[in-house]
């Protein structure tokens, strides 16, 4: 077991390397460099030596690599050209503000998402699953952008009851920024809900039509026993990995969310980075989701092996 998750281990550090090499090759095949892209016509001159001086980008790309690298290995991430700070001061709170906006969503939306799956399984083809699975239908349907904007239209312009439009400091103290993300929290757990509902809504049924269901049946095993200690587990065996990744979207692919609700998090730097043509945080940002992506899948992976024997057996013959 332990050679097992010491293999998966090496293939996420390895894929973080390869993704590390991709970042850094797309930014370097862009036309001049980051001096010369954030200073645009200034770039000539003092201040064009200056700034290739201080960012060290009269190097051959290589040399620039491996003190990157280096520096990633030892959790130093660079300095931002456009804002003069160690990229750690600039993402540190946006990054904390999607985690507090994801994590959130997530607490809230996974055991909804559970419940009404489970639901929808249990009443089959009834009113209960045709009104679950067709709001469910409907919001995987429908863009983030738009659900937002018709919560905000509902709760904040008619109703009056919710900010429509978050405003605060980046290093806003937390009671204030859980006070003023309701609508962008319910924007994300109404797309996330309908993902992994329908999941564990089709594997519930498949575990409740198996042999071992239809035994505890006959022994008058009581049914909310029957579904909660023995059908449910299984049937949340392979949801896990589509767990893991919605919440991994919800960290890292909230653009559009933080976009429409002026959410200070890092989906919203991401997009000022690229407008300012600050390359080394376009490369810090890209790597950070590349590394939460890659970290989800691990420890879903995992939690697979270690929750299924069937797979464990299969990896270790493999």
């Amino acid at each position: 077991m332990l050679a097992l998750i010491g293999r998966r281990f090496v293939y996420a550090l390895i894929t973080l390397w390869v993704v590390s090499v991709v970042v850094f090759s797309a930014v370097e095949m862009l036309p001049g460099d980051a001096c010369q892209a954030f200073l645009g016509q200034m770039a000539q001159g003092k201040r064009l030596e200056n700034c290739r001086a201080e960012h060290n980008l009269s190097a051959p790309a290589y040399v620039r690599y491996k003190d990157w690298a280096v520096g990633l290995a030892q959790g130093d991430l660079g300095k931002s050209i456009k804002r003069s700070k160690p990229l750690e001061e600039v993402i540190g709170p946006r990054f904390r503000n999607t985690i507090i906006l994801g994590l959130t969503a997530a607490l809230i939306g996974i055991p909804l998402a559970i419940v009404l799956g489970a639901i929808a399984a249990l009443y089959r083809d009834r009113k209960a699953d045709l009104w679950i699975s067709s709001v469910a239908i409907f919001c995987m349907t429908v863009p983030e952008f738009i659900t937002g904007t018709l919560l905000i239209s509902l709760f904040s312009v008619w109703l009056g009851w919710f900010p429509g439009i978050v405003i605060m400091r980046a290093d806003a103290p937390l009671l204030e920024v859980l006070s003023k993300i309701i609508l962008p929290v319910m924007t994300l757990t109404l797309v996330m809900v309908a993902h992994i509902m329908r999941m564990v809504r089709t594997s519930m049924i498949d575990v409740l039509a198996s042999d071992f269901v239809q035994m505890g049946q006959l022994k008058g095993l009581p049914r909310l026993r029957l579904v909660v200690m023995h059908a449910l587990p299984n049937a949340l065996l392979p949801a896990i990995n589509l767990i893991a990744l919605n919440i991994a979207w919800l960290i890292g692919g909230v653009l559009v969310v933080e976009g429409v609700f002026n959410y200070p998090g890092i989906g919203r730097l991401s997009v000022n980075a690229i407008s300012d043509r600050d390359f080394p945080l376009v490369q810090a940002i890209a790597l950070l989701m590349a590394s939460i992506y890659v970290a989800l899948n691990l420890i879903a992976d995992l939690l697979s092996l270690l929750l299924n024997p069937k797979l464990r057996t299969q990896s270790l013959q493999s």
